[in-house]
């Protein structure tokens, strides 16, 4: 599935609805160049889920975990400082097997071995400066798109 965005706030809107689907369990990898949207997809993903906090990029901190009213926990990695996951792994691996929990990453291709297989890859292009185009993937796709 691709997905024309033409705008920060097309993106924002696009995110709200992919996290009004999410129930917990699920798992997002986020695919693109630095500036590409993929933390400005994540904070509408946030706010679907009800999340009020200020959404920022887990660049430096590598992750960010946050809370939902509906008692689930978005987990939000960035991993592209990382040349090893070291302890990061193990952390990522907790949140992937819980149920409760919604995992996005950001710069998957260090821990790609322990992606599991069932979700949802979007990858981001910037045909210009302004616009976006998201290809949507996954097996998990189905799920959400029903």
């Amino acid at each position: 599935m691709i997905v024309e965005m033409n705008s920060e706030q097309e993106t924002l809107s696009f995110g709200r609805r992919i996290g009004e689907m999410l129930r917990g369990g699920e798992v997002i990898e986020l695919v693109g160049d630095m500036g590409a949207g993929k933390t400005t997809l994540t904070k509408g993903i946030a706010l679907g889920l009800g999340i009020t906090e200020d959404i920022q990029s887990p660049t430096f901190t590598i992750s960010r975990v946050y809370d939902t009213p509906a008692q689930l926990r978005l987990f939000h990695y960035d991993f592209y400082r990382l040349n090893d996951p070291g302890i990061m792994q193990l952390e990522l691996q907790e949140s992937i097997t819980d149920p409760s929990a919604i995992t996005i990453i950001e710069w998957a291709g260090i821990v790609q071995a322990a992606l599991p297989d069932n979700r949802l890859r979007i990858t981001f292009t910037a045909p210009s400066e302004l616009s976006r185009r998201l290809e949507l993937s996954g097996h998990l796709l189905e799920g959400l798109m029903r």
